[in-house]
């Protein structure tokens, strides 16, 4: 199933999305609504905005405030990929080049801080204070994340447990945060609303885990990203730690180098020891088990043709090839 075919059901409130992102990008300075708008509109998934959406749906939510809060999360994504390409010194996203490599490291920096004040002024603007708490916590976590990731780059010593941890705070926290977006606004009771933020966690950590099996097998032109980048960076991902764990003494040592100096220089041989020990079948049984916890999480939700497409999101997050 494609995206288009699995947003079908809120192809009406994607298009009020785009409306306010639209809007609230608007800046009297020229230079950010450059950058804010080339990174917004460069062909990403709205997979989190979708998920406000897919969970306030289910919940049975009929108001438009879920349009301002899926535009709030798109803009907090869109802040961590900024600052995420700088700190990496990638050139390449979805097929494009990436705002530094195309405004300067410096601009990336300070419009995606842009773009993080201007989400917290659209949460005010909710006067909701959970709301706030929760938008508010997922970044202080999101950014957490990004420096427990950069500790491990380089570090061949990173275990599974480790690795997880950074997933679940880099990347699942705002799927979490935007699944327990559509509970508050659909007024779902406590345990409903735990429901949804897990199937958020769940579904993030599969979502991440795909995206590590694709940095070392998908096509470049689907995903837009180099394949390696992940090796090339010095990042300990779960294939990586598999060929460790599980490997020959040689193949472990190859990897353990690779990942301590970085680079390109050995990707044909790593490449070839993840393939035999089977390394990214394992990641992506780990990634379909995390799939299978997120529609476990929401077995009990009235049947909806949200909860239909939650469902859906979760076999497309495990089954995609970019």
């Amino acid at each position: 199933m494609s995206v288009k075919q699995l947003f079908a059901p809120i192809a009406a409130d994607m298009q009020a999305v785009d409306a306010v992102i639209r809007n609230r990008l608007h800046s009297d300075v020229v230079l950010i609504r450059q950058v804010a708008e080339y990174i917004i509109h460069s062909g990403g998934k709205r997979l989190r905005p979708a998920l406000v959406l897919f969970t306030a749906g289910a919940m049975g939510y009929r108001g438009t405030q879920h349009h301002e809060l899926a535009a709030v999360v798109e803009f907090i994504h869109t802040a961590t990929l900024l600052h995420d390409d700088v700190v990496d010194e990638s050139e390449l996203r979805r097929g494009n080049k990436t705002a530094n490599a195309l405004f300067g490291n410096a601009a990336s920096v300070l419009v995606g801080d842009f773009l993080y004040s201007r989400a917290f002024q659209m949460m005010v603007g909710v006067e909701d204070m959970r709301v706030m708490r929760v938008l508010s916590d997922a970044t202080n976590v999101i950014a957490e994340g990004e420096v427990l990731q950069l500790l491990n780059c380089h570090n061949a010593d990173v275990v599974v447990d480790d690795y997880l941890r950074v997933i679940r705070y880099k990347t699942a926290k705002l799927f979490e945060a935007a699944a327990r977006l559509g509970g508050i606004l659909g007024r779902a009771s406590a345990e409903q609303e735990e429901r949804l933020a897990a199937f958020g966690t769940h579904l993030g950590t599969a979502f991440q885990l795909i995206d590590d099996v694709l940095d070392y097998s998908a096509d470049e032109a689907d995903t837009g990203k180099h394949l390696g980048d992940d090796l090339a960076e010095g990042k300990p991902t779960l294939p990586l730690i598999h060929v460790m764990q599980r490997g020959t003494p040689e193949q472990a040592a190859l990897v353990r180098n690779a990942i301590e100096h970085g680079g390109r220089d050995d990707f044909a041989a790593v490449l070839g020891a993840i393939r035999a020990t089977g390394a990214l079948e394992e990641t992506r049984r780990h990634a379909q088990a995390e799939a299978r916890l997120a529609i476990e999480a929401i077995s009990t939700l009235p049947p909806s043709i949200f909860k239909d497409a939650l469902l859906q999101l979760s076999d497309f997050a495990v089954a995609r090839n970019h």
